[in-house]
C-alpha cells in the first residue's frame, strides 16, 4: 500500500532523526571516550573523519543508485548497515573497532540525504515542499539533540559499551518503521502549473557550476556548526572552566533550538525567495553570539541562552538550503543532486574533526569556537557574493 504523504513525511522524518542520532553518538561522546579507551581526541578527530570520508566517497554513487533501485529499499539497507555498525562498538568496544564500525556508519549514512529528499520530492506536493523539509530536518536536528542525554546518560549510568548498543537499537526500529510503512511512491507529487520552470528529467544533473557552489556552501555550513555541535562541549569545560553538565545542558539547548530554528525557516522557505539573504543574516548574528560567549564568562543558564540564540539562527537556515538544492535538481534526479552537493558535509566533517581535535590536545580550546566564528563569517560572505553574482531561485515560491 503506497503511504499517505503524511504517513511518508512521518517515517523519512524518523528515519532522519535516528541518522543524526548516529552522526552525533561519538561526538557526543567525546568527554568520556579519551579514558574509555585510551586514546587522544585526534584519534577520536580521525574515528568521526573516517566516517565522513567514506560518506563523501560513496554518497553521490549512492544518489544515482537510489534513483535506480528506490529510496526506500536503500534507506532500509541502510539503517541495517547503520544498527550493525553501533552493534559492533557495543560489542567490543575498543579504538580499532570503533574506527571500523565509523567506516561502515559512514557507509549508511551516505544513503540517508539522497533517499530521504527522492522520497519527499516524489511523495509531497509542491505548495507544502518547504515545511515538508523543515519538518524534515527538525527530525534530524531532534535526533542530535537526544544524542547527549542519551550517550552520556547511558555512558554515566552503565558504560560507553550501553550507548552504542542504544545507537543500534534504534537503527533497528527505524528498519521496522519502513518495513511495515507501505510502498515507495512512484508518481511525482510536487508538480506545480510552473514545474516547467524546474530542469526536466531529460537533463542528466544541474549545471557544474551551482552543484559547485552549493556544495561549498554545505561544507561551510558543516565547518560553522560541526565545531559547535561537537568539540565545543570539550572546549567549555577545557579552556572556559565550565563543569561537563552545564556545557552539556548548553550543547542539548543549542541542539534543540536549532529544531525549532528549523520549524520557523519552513515558513520563511515557503514565503520568499530571498534564500541567500536569510542565511547571511542568521549566519552573520550566530557568529556575533559565538564571539559574545567567548569574551564575555557566562553563568550556566546565561551560556545556556546564548547556544539557543546561535542554535535557533542556524536551524533557520536549513530548509531555505534544501529549497535552493531542490530548484536545481532536474525532476527525476533529486536522489543525484541531493548525492553530490550533501558531499560538502562529508568534506567539512572530515577537515572539521581533525581541526577541532587538533586544537583541543594542543590546549587552544578557545580556537574551536574562533573557528566557528571564520567559518560562519566565510558562508555569510559567500552567499552574499552568490547572491549578487547570480541568485539561485526556486522556481515557484509560495507568495
Amino acid at each position: 500500500m503506497k503511504p499517505s504523504a503524511n504517513g511518508l513525511l512521518t517515517q523519512v522524518s524518523i528515519v532522519h532523526l535516528i541518522s543524526h542520532l548516529h552522526i552525533m553518538a561519538v561526538p557526543a561522546m567525546l568527554p568520556l571516550l579519551p579514558a574509555a579507551m585510551q586514546v587522544g581526541f585526534v584519534e577520536l578527530g580521525v574515528a568521526i573523519g573516517v566516517f565522513n570520508v567514506v560518506s563523501a566517497v560513496v554518497q553521490a554513487p549512492l544518489g544515482f543508485l537510489v534513483d535506480r533501485w528506490g529510496a526506500r529499499r536503500m534507506l532500509m539497507a541502510a539503517l541495517v548497515l547503520g544498527a550493525a555498525a553501533f552493534a559492533l562498538v557495543a560489542a567490543v568496544p575498543t579504538y580499532p573497532a570503533l574506527l571500523v564500525a565509523m567506516a561502515i556508519a559512514g557507509l549508511a549514512n551516505g544513503v540517508y540525504h539522497p533517499a530521504d529528499y527522492s522520497l519527499l520530492s516524489r511523495g509531497i506536493a509542491h505548495e507544502r515542499m518547504g515545511r515538508a523539509f523543515s519538518i524534515h530536518t527538525f527530525a534530524g536536528f531532534l535526533g542530535g539533540a537526544l544524542a547527549p542525554p542519551l550517550m552520556v546518560g547511558a555512558a554515566l549510568a552503565w558504560s560507553p559499551r550501553w550507548s552504542f548498543a542504544i545507537a543500534a537499537l534504534a537503527g533497528a526500529i527505524g528498519f521496522a518503521v519502513l518495513l511495515l510503512g507501505g510502498r515507495e511512491p512512484v508518481v511525482q507529487a510536487s508538480a506545480s502549473p510552473r514545474a516547467a520552470e524546474r530542469p526536466r528529467t531529460g537533463s542528466a544533473m544541474a549545471p557544474v557550476a551551482t552543484l559547485a557552489v552549493l556544495t561549498l556552501l554545505f561544507t561551510m555550513l558543516s565547518l560553522s556548526t560541526g565545531a559547535i555541535e561537537r568539540f565545543s562541549v570539550s572546549a567549555l569545560v577545557q579552556g572556559f572552566g565550565v563543569s561537563l553538565g552545564a556545557a552539556n545542558l548548553a550543547l542539548t539547548v543549542f541542539l534543540f533550538a536549532s529544531a525549532i530554528g528549523v520549524l520557523a525557516g519552513g515558513v520563511l522557505a515557503d514565503r520568499t525567495a530571498r534564500h541567500g539573504h536569510v542565511a547571511a543574516a542568521a549566519f552573520a548574528m550566530a557568529a556575533m553570539l559565538v564571539v559574545g560567549v567567548i569574551q564575555v564568562p557566562l553563568s550556566a543558564p546565561a551560556l545556556a541562552v546564548a547556544y539557543g540564540a546561535i542554535g535557533f539562527l542556524s536551524g533557520i537556515v536549513a530548509p531555505s538550503r534544501d529549497m535552493l538544492v531542490r530548484a536545481a535538481s532536474p525532476a527525476g534526479a533529486e536522489g543525484k543532486t541531493f548525492g553530490i552537493v550533501s558531499t560538502g558535509f562529508n568534506v567539512g566533517g572530515v577537515i572539521g574533526p581533525i581541526l577541532f581535535g587538533y586544537l583541543l590536545d594542543k590546549g587552544l580550546a578557545s580556537g574551536v569556537l574562533w573557528a566557528s566564528v571564520c567559518f560562519m563569517a566565510i558562508t555569510t560572505a559567500m552567499v552574499l557574493f552568490q547572491e549578487r553574482k547570480e541568485p539561485i531561485r526556486p522556481a515557484l515560491v509560495r507568495r
